[in-house]
């Protein structure tokens, strides 16, 4: 049994030291079936409890929803607490209500009026870390930089990110203002990253943050069935989680929870341990609505996996062998970076 007793790892974010593990807020509101705010609340206190300083939302999440659940948690703390937080969100996806599918406005205008809606949602003078949650490609990176900037300048925005992008939006964009973070989807489900993004943002001095680091729950050994969860989650539609591919990568998660009782470890610990060694500036962000999923994915971050551990995930996991893609076509609005 590996000794979990020292203190999480903390990495720079935003000009801030935080854990590396810390807390998606998304399924608070919706995509994962019904949320108890209730419950929402207390989970978040708990993981403010444990040491979590990361936390991440977008006004999309609930049509605006999940920023006002944080905004409850925040208004419990003192200034001087709230001031040890790294609060995060994200602009650029515009959606109907019940609706999946979302267009893109990376306007200059857009871009102020949804930072308003989220400071005002939030019940802050200044959003700590603000991203361009997708890329509208009408709408130069120079000029989404530029009106960020001068956000920052204002004081309304603490530091600029990006979601998603491509190489050459990342290297643009950070020559006209510095990036401070990159999110995109990373895990051993999905590890396109590692082709470009993950060298380019370390070469760079960029966090990466790594969004869905447990494959959407697949990789927690905890999912049920595809056809067993609730009506309105969005991991129904999505490829990875159905038919041959399902089956298939199912099977993956099976060996993965195999290793790790032979280690002792949960899945979910494994499956974040392995992100956090391999990548000395990545941040994860694992979603949980429950305090039952926080303590052991807190733990993650105090993990050393040897390096026949860490290798032995490197092949089980290799670049394709995961079957299907990621999202499905109407996913993809505003992704720029590899499909699978």
């Amino acid at each position: 049994m590996q000794d979990l007793s020292f203190k999480n790892s903390s990495r720079l974010l935003a000009g801030q030291r935080v854990p590396a593990v810390g807390l998606g807020l998304m399924g608070m509101s919706e995509f994962y079936g019904a949320a108890d705010d209730a419950e929402s609340l207390a989970t978040l206190q708990a993981a403010y409890d444990l040491g979590q300083r990361h936390f991440d939302t977008a006004d999309t999440y609930g049509l605006g929803h999940n920023e006002q659940l944080l905004g409850r948690f925040l208004a419990r703390l003192s200034p001087a607490q709230r001031a040890e937080l790294v609060v995060a969100s994200k602009f650029g996806i515009k959606r109907q209500p019940g609706r999946y599918e979302r267009e893109i406005d990376n306007s200059p205008a857009y871009i102020r009026s949804a930072c308003e809606a989220s400071l005002q949602r939030l019940g802050l003078e200044q959003i700590g870390l603000y991203y361009v949650h997708r890329r509208d490609p009408v709408v130069p990176i120079e000029t989404v930089m530029q009106t960020l900037a001068a956000l920052q300048t204002e004081g309304k925005i603490g530091a600029i990110g990006l979601s998603e992008v491509s190489l050459e939006t990342l290297q643009r964009a950070h020559a006209v203002h510095p990036v401070a973070a990159l999110q995109s989807e990373y895990s051993l489900w999905e590890r396109g990253a590692e082709a470009q993004m993950l060298p380019a943002t370390a070469a760079l001095g960029i966090a990466f943050v790594a969004y869905s680091p447990l494959g959407r729950a697949l990789l927690s050994a905890a999912l049920p069935p595809t056809q067993a969860l609730s009506p309105d989650d969005f991991r129904r539609i999505l490829p990875r989680f159905n038919g041959e591919a399902g089956e298939q990568n199912r099977q993956l998660a099976a060996r993965l929870a195999e290793l790790a009782a032979q280690w002792e470890l949960q899945a979910s610990q494994l499956a974040l341990a392995w992100l956090l060694n391999k990548q000395p500036h990545l941040l994860v962000i694992p979603g949980t609505r429950r305090q039952s999923h926080l303590r052991s994915n807190w733990e993650a971050g105090a993990l050393t996996l040897t390096p026949a551990q860490m290798d032995a995930l490197d092949r089980l996991f290799a670049p394709g062998v995961v079957a299907g893609a990621r999202y499905t076509e109407g996913g993809w609005v505003g992704i720029e970076s590899q499909r699978g």
